[in-house]
């Protein structure tokens, strides 16, 4: 029997991508809800109990309700918003982070997607602090650049509005008070003791990211360490920096693939995380997470 499969929120940002990458698969059911009832509690409670898996596309108060409302114990959860990234009793979904958390990802019943910003930093701190490479208490700055198809669909309509602000013709730095809401998994799954300086940019262009984490450590130790980790990674990948000395922050978008670069020699190291805020930062991630727990290629349709 096909696993079957629900996402609630489809029509939103994520649950469009999830559903374009689910939409022609043949060896899962898609459970779809009648457009009219939509916003129905009881329609979508029946539809959340007769999954086998469970995509939430949702704001964070509306994917702690809906949460509230699976009662099949069979029934398992992929929340791809903010709510549950700390929270007690989820995995958190960064398979390549180590082995031990790719076996909790398959096993779960609730597995916390990974915040795109977050996915571009851990990449990069979470293995060398694990490796003690980096201290826990270590002072790290995060800077990064996205696309704008990360603020949602009241932003994405600002942005491709006809008569638009023309500040957004250039990157907006955001975020200003350090209180962005992907700090806490940051901090938690690096292993950090210090909340991270966290400075992010929303550009004009649709979907893309960089993030960057400038370092006081040995570039050639970076690398070395970072490639050991992910050698057997299927969308993670370490390079040392290209050549012509440029990183576009759309270099990956479309893809599920995370690259880091590690730039710089001798003391002063920059390593630098590009990925698709949309893919390896959203809708791809759930989908490997979701391949993982049916115990399938974890890049099917990706």
């Amino acid at each position: 029997m096909k696993p079957k499969i629900y996402i609630d929120g489809k029509d939103g940002t994520t649950g469009l991508q999830i559903y374009d990458r689910l939409g022609a698969r043949g060896d899962i059911e898609l459970l779809l809800i009648d457009e009219e009832k939509r916003k129905d509690a009881a329609e979508r409670k029946k539809l959340l109990n007769a999954a086998d898996i469970v995509f939430l596309c949702l704001p964070d108060d509306a994917a702690r309700e809906a949460v509230a409302l699976v009662e099949n114990t069979q029934t398992r959860v992929i929340d791809a918003s903010t709510a549950h990234r700390t929270a007690p009793g989820w995995d958190y979904g960064f398979p390549e982070l180590s082995p031990a958390r790719r076996a909790a990802i398959a096993a779960s019943k609730r597995v916390a997607n990974p915040g795109c910003y977050a996915t571009g930093m851990l990449a990069i701190a979470a293995p060398l602090v694990a490796l003690g490479i980096l201290a826990p208490d270590y002072p790290l700055t995060v800077h990064a650049v996205s696309g704008y198809s990360g603020a949602g669909k009241k932003g994405i309509a600002q942005y491709e509005a006809a008569t638009r602000a023309a500040e957004l013709d250039s990157p907006r730095q955001y975020a200003l008070s350090q209180a962005h809401k992907h700090l806490p998994e940051m901090q938690k799954i690096a292993g950090l003791t210090r909340t991270p300086i966290f400075n992010p940019y929303i550009c004009d262009f649709y979907a893309g990211m960089t993030v960057s984490v400038p370092l006081y450590a040995s570039g050639d130790a970076i690398f070395a360490a970072l490639s050991v980790h992910y050698e057997k990674a299927r969308f993670v990948k370490v390079l040392r920096a290209p050549e012509d000395g440029f990183i576009p922050a759309t270099g990956n978008t479309g893809t599920n693939l995370l690259t880091v670069y590690v730039c710089g020699d001798g003391e002063r190291t920059t390593a630098i995380s590009l990925l698709d805020n949309l893919g390896k930062g959203a809708s791809g991630a759930a989908v490997q997470n979701m391949n993982i727990m049916l115990g399938i290629p974890e890049d099917t349709s990706l």
